[in-house]
């Protein structure tokens, strides 16, 4: 079993990723809407990182394969609905699972913390959703093979399900 500090240090380090890349990728997006979503997407995720860090009294790692889809998202569409999709459909997903594994076997504090947690990433999930409510399908080949290449790097790592945590 993974012991609940190890645990929040992998999960700071998934928060403190997205936080990072979607605040410094919003600002270079085309679509206002998805600028004003990425942006309040890095804030949520900002504050998860610091409620963490100040559980675990320490700081944030790189997650080099969390920063390695979202930095290809962000490069592969400027408008911002790669980034939105990685986040909803591949890294999203993968992360509430891992939150629901590290919720299993915490302790308190943790577990109230994951479970909050769990609910900020759907509540984003849920907010994406809401912006891109509306807007056309992407029908463009590279888009779409841009998009499975997200899926693809988080499988070839061994995070198919989520994002390395287990019980």
């Amino acid at each position: 079993m993974v012991e609940d500090r190890a645990l929040a240090q992998h999960l700071l380090d998934c928060f403190d990723s997205l936080y990072r890349h979607l605040g410094e990728g919003a600002p270079t997006l085309t679509s206002d809407a998805y600028v004003v979503r990425v942006h309040e997407m890095s804030r949520a995720f900002g504050a998860l990182a610091l409620d963490v860090r100040a559980h675990l009294g320490a700081p944030p790692r790189r997650f080099e394969l969390v920063d390695a889809v979202l930095a290809h998202a962000l490069a592969s569409d400027e408008s911002g609905a790669m980034v939105l999709y990685c986040v909803s459909m591949v890294v999203g997903p993968r992360l509430l699972i891992s939150l629901n594994d590290a919720r299993e076997v915490a302790a308190e504090p943790w577990r109230t913390l994951w479970v909050h947690a769990a609910d900020v990433v759907l509540a984003e999930v849920l907010a994406i959703a809401q912006a891109a409510k509306g807007q056309a399908p992407i029908d463009d080949p590279h888009w779409q093979l841009a998009a499975r290449d997200l899926t693809e790097t988080l499988e070839a790592a061994g995070c198919g399900e989520s994002l390395g945590l287990s019980r």
